[in-house]
C-alpha cells in the first residue's frame, strides 16, 4: 500500500481562483491538459502572484471541488482576506485527513503524482476511514535539491 499518514486538521479557507473543468471525469489526460493549462495561465498573467500578496504562508493549493454539480478547480492561497478576482473562499472542514507526501520535478507532475497515489491507492485500500466528498487539494509546499515537494489532503470519515 502507499505511505500515507491520518492527521487531524484544523478548519482552514483557501482563497481561489478557478476554472470549471470540461473533460469527462474519467478522461484522466484531458484532466491533466486543462490542470496544466490553467496554471499556466494564472503563472503568466499575475493572478498567482496577487494570491500569494495575500497569503498566510508560502503554501500553494490546487483544490478540486465539486460545485453544482460541475468540476472545479481552483488556484489558491490559505488566507482570511479577499480580492476582487478571487472566485471562491472554500472552507475545508476540522477533522481527520488523508495525507499523502510526496515529490516531483515540476508542480503539474507533483499534483498528478500526488492524486494518482490517494485516489488510485490509498483510498480504495484503507478501510477505518473514507472520502465523502468536498473539496480536496495537492498542496505545493516548498522546493528543495531541485525538486518541488507537497502533500495531498484529503478530508475523511470514520466508518
Amino acid at each position: 500500500m502507499a505511505q500515507y499518514t491520518l492527521e487531524e486538521k484544523d478548519s482552514f479557507i483557501v482563497l481561489g481562483i478557478g476554472t470549471e473543468l470540461k473533460s469527462h471525469y474519467t478522461d484522466f489526460a484531458g484532466i491533466n491538459k486543462e490542470k496544466a493549462d490553467f496554471w499556466s495561465a494564472v503563472e503568466q498573467d499575475g493572478t498567482l502572484d496577487t494570491l500569494k500578496s495575500v497569503a498566510k504562508n508560502d503554501y500553494i493549493f490546487a483544490v478540486n471541488e465539486a460545485v453544482n454539480n460541475k468540476m472545479m478547480y481552483y488556484a489558491g492561497v490559505m488566507t482570511e482576506a479577499s480580492l476582487p478576482e478571487a472566485t471562491r473562499m472554500i472552507q475545508f472542514p476540522k477533522g481527520e485527513y488523508i495525507v499523502v507526501k510526496g515529490e516531483a520535478a515540476s508542480s503539474d507532475e507533483l499534483s498528478n503524482q500526488l492524486a494518482g497515489i490517494a485516489f488510485g491507492q490509498v483510498l480504495p485500500e484503507v478501510n477505518e476511514v473514507a472520502y465523502v466528498g468536498g473539496p480536496n487539494t495537492s498542496v505545493e509546499m516548498g522546493h528543495r535539491d531541485g525538486v518541488v515537494f507537497g502533500e495531498m489532503w484529503i478530508p475523511v470519515v470514520r466508518k
